[in-house]
């Protein structure tokens, strides 16, 4: 599978705490709390059509954005 095949893993910053149970709704993001006291989704989004559909679900949960970035990636998993 090349590079551009593979899913993004990415990190979503949410203010506030939200509870594991909205992982499945998230399409099974992993949900963590962070020290801060707000929620971090990560896990593999497929393209940007799914990355604005995360994004869409978070808008309409009325929960404030606070970031979107790529998670950091070690050689390891860069890899086949």
């Amino acid at each position: 599978m090349t590079d551009e095949q593979q899913p993004e893993i990415l990190e979503i910053r949410l203010k506030g705490q939200l509870d594991q149970r909205w992982a499945a709704w998230f399409e099974g993001m992993e949900i963590t709390p962070t020290p801060e006291g707000d929620t971090c989704l990560s896990g593999p989004v497929a393209d940007q059509a799914a990355l604005h559909g995360l994004l869409k679900k978070v808008r309409d949960l009325g929960i404030p954005l606070l970031s979107v970035s790529r998670a950091a990636t070690t050689e390891s998993q860069e890899r086949p």
